[in-house]
């Protein structure tokens, strides 16, 4: 049987998705040092010559595991958005409220992992041409996510604002991140609200509900 005929059948795809999901949880635990052939092989519960069966390489099996999680990141933060009732939201519910959707709904050693394997993923996409792509699609589906959100909120929305928002939201993480100090929680929601009103104006054509 030929590898793309193996990789195909059921067997074959729940194989690969394991490895895939495996070296996912690996990523975001430990960074990219953690994704190795072994490791995988070991949280995935199968042979290590899986591996390299149903991957041309590691870094073709790291590419895979970064676009997992972008995907369910996206679908995360989209099932959030897709609940939001529409009303008009004054600068600090609105802070509050994307702090929760871009940064995480908790502070903690937990959050600040997850965040640290996020932006070493930012990083990494930069550097690896491979990744590139991956990432220029997660943060076109972030924009648009939270571009429905100030919408919902009742003010204006215009994307290459929504861009630098989200970017300000990145700069404040890493900021907290460099200074153990700081919760990125409160940082990112003094720096959305300095912000907001300048790049997601109120809507006056909206009416109170």
């Amino acid at each position: 049987m030929s590898l793309v005929t193996a990789a195909v059948t059921p067997k074959g795809e729940r194989r690969r998705y394991a490895l895939v999901s495996a070296a996912a949880e690996l990523l975001r635990e430990g960074g990219f040092e953690a994704v190795r052939h072994r490791a995988v092989a070991r949280r995935a519960g199968l042979p290590l010559a899986s591996t390299t069966y149903y991957f041309s390489s590691l870094d073709d099996l790291i590419a895979n595991a970064v676009a997992h999680i972008g995907m369910l990141e996206v679908a995360q933060l989209r099932a959030e958005v897709a609940t939001l009732p529409r009303r008009r939201r004054g600068p600090e519910t609105l802070a509050d409220l994307l702090v929760d959707l871009l940064v995480g709904s908790e502070s903690g050693p937990h959050l600040t992992e997850q965040l640290i394997s996020r932006y070493e993923r930012f990083i990494a996409c930069a550097r690896q041409p491979a990744l590139r792509d991956i990432q220029r699609r997660n943060l076109h589906h972030r924009v648009d996510a939270i571009a429905e959100v100030i919408e919902r909120s009742g003010r204006l929305v215009r994307m290459e604002l929504v861009s630098a928002l989200i970017c300000a939201v990145d700069g404040a993480v890493v900021s907290a991140l460099v200074d153990d100090r700081e919760d990125p929680r409160t940082v990112v929601r003094a720096t959305v609200i300095d912000v907001i009103n300048a790049l997601a104006p109120v809507d006056q054509r909206t009416v109170q509900i």
